[in-house]
């Protein structure tokens, strides 16, 4: 494995073959005048549009599957899984190289935490990631009029016989595994290594949000993602969806904190570095 120092015959020290971006500064107002910064919005908003439109399609489409009592109709929680995994892995390939591919609040909002994007961008970025989770879920009710309302509109709860701890919990574990998964697909340290495979970083981003997936949707739907919840909880309207909105943005955001501050002071030793208190030739 590639080591951040190597030493070299006679004890000198060889360069990184890897760079670490410098941090992004909390205010940057020259993105303001950048036309990528406003490209970038732009595929935000289209990509968390095309997310929820495919994946709350497919929900709704298992439920009015499955409405007769046949439980073997549809595509199944499996099937639900793999629409909102590889969603993620086809849009993030896509848009990696314009936005980042965020796509998700809880993910712009832990990179912000790590100082890899700016506190203007951040904000911006979960703007048009919740607008276009809400036109994404609007064109699901235009075009599924008929069974929108009827089957949920796609909208997280909180199953019956669980405890809003118990939701925020799962929540809060679901959203460390993803940000987690980001932070490792996109170290600089591993993309160096793995250059020559461009679809290393959104496959296990996809696959994370996969198992995920598997391990809530019977607990809260799975959230994960507060825009994906919010703009189904706004097109639905219903009173149960907004009562259990808070667990979709407080579990998110505090596991993606956890995430930013386990793969930055502690894996990557973010802290030590940061004091100049360390300096090992074993670190890997």
């Amino acid at each position: 494995m590639t080591k951040d120092v190597e030493v070299a015959e006679h004890g000198s020290f060889s360069a990184k073959d890897y760079h670490d971006p410098p941090p992004a500064p909390l205010f940057d107002s020259v993105e303001l005048t950048k036309w990528s910064f406003y490209r970038a919005l732009i595929a935000e908003f289209i990509a968390t549009l095309l997310f929820l439109y495919i994946t709350v399609l497919t929900v709704i489409g298992y439920k009015s599957q499955t409405a007769g009592g046949d439980p073997c109709g549809g595509v199944g929680i499996l099937g639900i899984a793999w629409s909102f995994g590889g969603m993620i892995f086809i849009l993030v390939y896509c848009t990696a190289g314009i936005s980042g591919g965020h796509i998700n609040p809880a993910v712009t909002f832990g990179l912000f935490l790590a100082r890899k994007v700016s506190l203007i961008r951040a904000i911006l970025y979960m703007v048009a990631q919740c607008l276009g989770a809400i036109c994404g879920v609007g064109l699901v009710k235009a075009f599924q009029s008929a069974y929108y309302n009827r089957y949920g509109g796609g909208a997280n709860e909180l199953a019956t016989g669980y405890s809003k701890g118990t939701g925020l919990g799962a929540e809060i574990i679901g959203t460390f595994v993803l940000v987690y998964t980001v932070f490792s697909a996109t170290d600089p340290k591993r993309s160096a290594r793995d250059s020559h495979i461009p679809v290393l970083a959104p496959l296990p981003i996809g696959f994370a949000v996969f198992m995920v997936h598997l391990a809530t949707i019977p607990i809260t739907g799975t959230g994960i993602n507060p825009a994906r919840s919010l703009g189904a909880a706004v097109i639905y309207n219903n009173e149960k969806a907004w009562d259990d909105q808070w667990i979709f943005w407080v579990g998110p955001f505090i596991g993606a904190a956890i995430a930013a501050f386990y793969h930055q002071f502690i894996l990557r030793a973010g802290a030590i570095k940061a004091l100049g208190s360390f300096r090992s030739t074993t670190h890997v």
